[in-house]
C-alpha cells in the first residue's frame, strides 16, 4: 500500500522508510493496549502486528523496507546479549554455575534427541533435515524472556537461573548446529566421511567472537571512566556495541556470544549495573522493531503450499509436531536437570515453561542452514523454523510470564506482597478494612522514594539532569565573560 502511495509522490524512499518505521512503532504500541487487557506480554503484541501489517494481510510495509532493515536483528541481538551478560556475575556463577550447566545440558539435549527420534526413526524423514532441525530445537530466545522479566520486574533465584540457562542454550545450539550441518552435508553427498573443517570453522569463529567480546568488555571499562557524564556513557557504549556487531557481520558470525561475554566482563570488573539500566531504557523501540520484523518475514504461503519434495508430510504438520515435541523435551529436560541439581520446586516445576520461546538465534541459524544445504530442503527448513518461531513468540512470552508468576518471582496478590496477621494480639479477628490499611502501610514502608519511576527511567532522568547542569554552567561562564 505505501509503495504505491509513494510512487505517486515521486518515489521518495526516505519518506517511505521513515513512515514505515513510524507505522511499526505506533501499531506495535497500540496492540499492547489490547494485549494488556488480556494479560499477555508486549512481545506477543509485536509479533501479531508484524503478521497483520505483513504481505499476507494488510501489506502496509513494502518488501524493500523489510529487507533493508535486516541490521535491526543484529543490533537487537546485541542489546539482548549484552543485557544477559549482566547476570553472569562471578559470585553468582560460583554459587550456581555447575547447576546451570547441568540443567542446560539436560533440557537442550533432550529436546534435540526427541526431535531427531520422532522425525528420523518414526516419520522417516531423511537424515539431513532431521539432524539439522533437531540441533535448532536446542536454541531458546532470550529476547522475549528478557522483555517479559522487565515488564513484570521479576527477581530472584528463578529469574537468575532462567536467564543463565537461556544464555548457555545458545552456546549448546551453536555447537550442535555446527556438528549437525557437517553430518547433513555428508549424508547428502553420499559420503560416509564427515568434513571436520565444516565443524571446526564455525566453532573457531564463535570462540574468536567470545574472546573478542571479552576484549571489548575491557575496552568499555577503559573508555567509561567515573568522569564521564551519563549521556557520554550511553554514546560510548552504543558505539562499542555497534562496532562489535559490524566486526561480527564481516566475520559472518553471530554477535550473541561476543556481546554476552562483553557484558559479563564489564559487570565483573566494574560492578556498574547503572549502564545496563540506561541501555534497557534505550532499547525498547529497537526490540519492538525486531519482533515486528519477525512477524513481517513470516511466509504463510510456503507453510500451506502442500507437500515437500523430500517427504510426503505437509510442512504445516511437520511444524506442529516440531513445536509440541520441542516443548515437551524442554520441560522434561529442565525438570530432570533441576531435580538432579536439587533446585527448589519452584525452579524444578516451572523452569521449562520459561524456555518455550524461540526466535533470534534459531532463525539466524536456519537461514545459514538454508544457504549451506540449499534447494527445497534448505528452504523448507527455514520455513518450518520461522513459522514455529512466530508461534513460539506468540505463546512463549505468555508461558514465561506464567512461569514467573507461579514461581513467585513477581506477584500482584496483595496478601503475598504484604502478609498481615488476620488476628489482633488479644485474639480478636481484624476487620477487612483494618487488614487493608495495614497492608498499604507495610507496602509504603518497603517502597523507595519515587517508586513509581523504574530504575531505567531514573537513570535516564539523571542523564537529563546532568546535561541540564552542564548547559547551565556553560551559560553561566558565558555570562561571566560578558
Amino acid at each position: 500500500m505505501l509503495d504505491k502511495l509513494y510512487e505517486r509522490l515521486g518515489n521518495n524512499i526516505v519518506a517511505l522508510v521513515i513512515i514505515s518505521i513510524a507505522i511499526m512503532l505506533f501499531l506495535g504500541f497500540a496492540m499492547t493496549r489490547l494485549t494488556k487487557l488480556l494479560k499477555l506480554p508486549n512481545v506477543t503484541a509485536y509479533i501479531i502486528v508484524g503478521i497483520i501489517i505483513g504481505p499476507y494481510c494488510l501489506d502496509l510495509i513494502p518488501n524493500e523496507v523489510v529487507k533493508g532493515m535486516d541490521f535491526i536483528t543484529d543490533i537487537a541481538l546485541a542489546f539482548i546479549a549484552f543485557s544477559v551478560g549482566e547476570f553472569f556475575k562471578l559470585s553468582s556463577l560460583k554459587k550456581n554455575g555447575s547447576k546451570v550447566v547441568v540443567i542446560t545440558i539436560f533440557e537442550a539435549l533432550l529436546a534435540s534427541i526427541l526431535i531427531f527420534i520422532i522425525f528420523y526413526f518414526i516419520l522417516h524423514i531423511n537424515l539431513a533435515f532431521s539432524i539439522v532441525l533437531s540441533a535448532l530445537a536446542s536454541a531458546t530466545a532470550p529476547a522475549s524472556t528478557i522483555m517479559t522479566i522487565r515488564q513484570t520486574k521479576a527477581k530472584g533465584d528463578f529469574v537468575d537461573t532462567l536467564l543463565q540457562v537461556v544464555a548457555l542454550d545458545d552456546v549448546v545450539s551453536l555447537i550442535a548446529f555446527s556438528i549437525a550441518i557437517s553430518i547433513a552435508l555428508a549424508s547428502k553427498s553420499g559420503s560416509s566421511q564427515i568434513n571436520f573443517s565444516v565443524i571446526i570453522t564455525p566453532i573457531l569463529k564463535n570462540i574468536g567472537a567470545l574472546i573478542l567480546g571479552c576484549g571489548f568488555g575491557f575496552l568499555l571499562k577503559f573508555l567509561i571512566t567515573t568522569k564521564r557524564s551519563t549521556d557520554n556513557r550511553l554514546i560510548i557504549s552504543l558505539a562499542t556495541l555497534f562496532l562489535f556487531c559490524g566486526i561480527c557481520a564481516i566475520l559472518d558470525v553471530s554477535p550473541l556470544l561476543g556481546c554476552m561475554s562483553m557484558g559479563m566482563v564489564y559487570i565483573n570488573i566494574t560492578e556498574d549495573d547503572k549502564l545496563f539500566k540506561q541501555l534497557n531504557y534505550f532499547s525498547p523501540p529497537i526490540l519492538l522493531l525486531f519482533f515486528v520484523l519477525s512477524g513481517l518475514n513470516f511466509k504463510l504461503d510456503s507453510l500451506f503450499s502442500g507437500k515437500s519434495s523430500f517427504t510426503s508430510i505437509p510442512l504445516i504438520v511437520i511444524g506442529i509436531i516440531y513445536v509440541f515435541t520441542r516443548v515437551i523435551g524442554k520441560y522434561v529436560g529442565a525438570f530432570l536437570g533441576s531435580m538432579v541439581t536439587k533446585k527448589p520446586k519452584e525452579v524444578r516445576n516451572y523452569l521449562g515453561l520459561g524456555l518455550v520461546p524461540q526466535a533470534g538465534v534459531a532463525i539466524g541459524l536456519a537461514a545459514l542452514g538454508a544457504r549451506i544445504i540449499g534447494g527445497d530442503m534448505g528452504s523448507d527448513l527455514q520455513t518450518v523454523i520461522l513459522a514455529s518461531s512466530v508461534l513460539y513468540e506468540m505463546v512463549g512470552p505468555a508461558c514465561s510470564k506464567l512461569a514467573l508468576y507461579l514461581s513467585h518471582s513477581y506477584s500482584n496478590d496483595l496478601n503475598e506482597l504484604a502478609p498481615i496477621s488476620v488476628s489482633n494480639k488479644d485474639g480478636t479477628v481484624k476487620s477487612g478494612v483494618d487488614i487493608l490499611v495495614e497492608q498499604i502501610n507495610a507496602i509504603q514502608k518497603q517502597l523507595p522514594a519515587h517508586a513509581n519511576i523504574s530504575e531505567e527511567e531514573a537513570a535516564f532522568n539523571q542523564a537529563i539532569d546532568e546535561q541540564y547542569e552542564a548547559y547551565k554552567n556553560h551559560f553561566q561562564r558565558f555570562r561571566n565573560r560578558r
